[in-house]
């Protein structure tokens, strides 16, 4: 019997979507058949370098025309949604990048969808599938750390807006770091501390380099858009779950700060942990232990992105779990939503709890 194939297509055919593609290439048991952007030449080159020979402007004319199994979803933030929705609706699959959608209530919408039409809806969570991150998940679940009283969690850069993209419009984006980049390192930790639910947040935020022109200043990231930038350079904030629990967020692209720093601990009542390195601070014997793996595989970018693309395969021939569900995106998207109407109206906390 001949080998069921995952009929496969892209929905935005830029950068993020060449490398969902590197990897769907290294399956047999997947044939990329189409994509749609309104770029015809990110579709030229992926189209010729992965032999995928549909190619359409339009989703809708995508999801008519091929008979799909499964679709990434590669646009930018704001365009998350209609065209998840759509796809479930045509009866496809979906990996969604991150974050889910540029609001909760455009999330809930894309999971609601989801259920109704009886399809998978994944969240493109790399982070997760990182060897920190499942070791710090496992030690929670075995009791090490015991209840989770706190988390701090960075995504922190000295000097790092995007000068490609459209990273800097808050318009498409939604936000700035925290919704780029801090997300990855929230989702880690919300996810290693057993996903509590979120209830409440406060925040601030702050611009004050990426509307200004970058050529004063020399660094890797010169030449970003500073006449579109309506993003924040940093977020600080604060989320409560309903188990007690605390984490404190900061986000930058650009902060007067040492290094670059992406990182997150957790603080238990037995114990404490973080991700980079990889440690468990613990007291055993009469003494206070710090514990760390002897081994760990590939824990570098490439590895965890491809074991996000090959457990979303997985999950969709052979039904095999994920850990990235669409729900898990959804009670991210909440916080990082309470966090920026927080800070829009003042730092004042505000309500995130779900309905």
């Amino acid at each position: 019997m001949p080998q069921k194939k995952l009929r496969y297509g892209f929905i935005g055919a830029g950068g993020i979507a060449g490398a969902h593609m590197r990897n769907l290439a290294r399956r047999d048991d997947v044939e990329m058949v189409a994509m749609a952007d309104v770029a015809e030449p990110s579709m030229q080159r992926h189209g010729e370098q992965f032999g995928i020979k549909g190619r359409y402007a339009d989703w809708n004319e995508m999801l008519a025309a091929e008979d799909l199994d499964a679709v990434s979803v590669c646009t930018p933030n704001k365009l998350h949604e209609a065209p998840t929705i759509d796809a479930l609706n045509a009866g496809c699959h979906v990996l969604c990048e991150k974050p889910l959608a540029h609001s909760a209530a455009a999330g809930e919408r894309m999971v609601a969808t989801a259920r109704e039409a009886s399809r998978k809806l994944c969240i493109a969570f790399q982070y997760r599938f990182n060897p920190r991150t499942q070791f710090l998940r496992r030690a929670f679940e075995d009791g090490a750390l015991g209840n989770i009283l706190y988390a701090r969690v960075r995504a922190l850069r000295r000097r790092g807006i995007p000068n490609w993209g459209v990273f800097g419009r808050k318009e498409l984006q939604g936000g700035g770091p925290l919704i780029d980049i801090g997300v990855h390192v929230l989702e880690m930790a919300h996810y290693a501390m057993g996903s509590p639910e979120p209830v409440s947040a406060a925040a601030d935020t702050f611009t004050y380099i990426g509307d200004k022109p970058s050529e004063e200043i020399e660094s890797a990231w010169k030449g970003w858009d500073y006449k579109t930038y309506t993003v924040e350079d940093l977020a600080v904030g604060r989320i409560r779950f309903a188990n007690g629990a605390v984490a404190h967020v900061e986000a930058a692209f650009a902060a007067h700060i040492d290094k670059d720093d992406w990182n997150f601990e957790l603080f238990g009542d037995k114990g404490g942990a973080s991700w980079n390195p990889p440690r468990i601070f613990t007291d055993e014997h009469g003494h206070m232990m710090d514990k760390s793996p002897g081994w760990l595989p590939n824990t570098a970018f490439d590895g965890m992105f491809t074991r996000k693309m090959m457990s979303f395969v997985d999950h969709c021939l052979y039904d095999k779990p994920t850990i990235a569900p669409g729900e898990d995106g959804l009670a991210v998207q909440r916080m990082l939503d309470g966090l920026y109407r927080s800070a829009e109206s003042g730092g004042a906390e505000v309500n995130i709890r779900a309905d």
